[in-house]
């Protein structure tokens, strides 16, 4: 395995950041409007907990990770022992979150949850980047914390609101 800093992936590639998203092949981002694009990313960067979403030998998948947003990508933190990164690594995934555990007791706060899907990589991050995402769990499921990180390029971004009426 080796890294090139923290865009160079593990395997081929350049590893070259490209803007919110990353280009389709005539140029422009693929996937709903820019605008939605870039309110779903910077929601996402307003907590720090989401779900990945693969398959594993032919069957749903979910885990929970930690993320980061990086020069319009989604960087996961998730630990190497639940093994499915390896069936990640070149496919393509959903990643989701919400805010839907932090709103206010009495209904007020409004609602939210994004989902990004496309390709992912394992990474290596460089120090600096791994120190953002703060320390990890000591153990999963009894398991030593053991960190593997994935880079998802968002081609897809899908935003769902629930606005409450604060009158009575």
């Amino acid at each position: 395995m080796t890294g090139t800093g923290f865009f160079g992936p593990l395997g081929s590639g350049s590893g070259e950041p490209l803007g919110p998203f990353g280009p389709s092949a005539s140029g422009e981002t693929s996937g709903s409007c820019g605008a939605e694009k870039l309110r779903a990313i910077e929601l996402l960067g307003s907590v720090r907990h989401g779900r990945l979403a693969t398959s594993m030998r032919a069957l749903p998948f979910l885990a929970v990770a930690r993320h980061l947003v990086i020069e319009g990508r989604v960087v996961l933190r998730t630990h190497r022992g639940f093994g499915f990164h390896e069936s990640c690594d070149g496919g393509v995934i959903a990643y989701g979150a919400d805010n839907f555990s932090s709103t206010a007791p009495d209904g007020t706060e409004d609602l939210w949850s994004v989902q990004f899907t496309g390709p992912v990589q394992l990474v290596r991050p460089a120090p600096e980047q791994r120190e953002r995402f703060g320390n990890g769990p000591a153990e999963v499921n009894g398991e030593h914390f053991d960190p593997v990180y994935l880079r998802l390029d968002p081609h897809l971004a899908h935003m769902h609101t629930l606005t409450f009426d604060a009158s009575p």
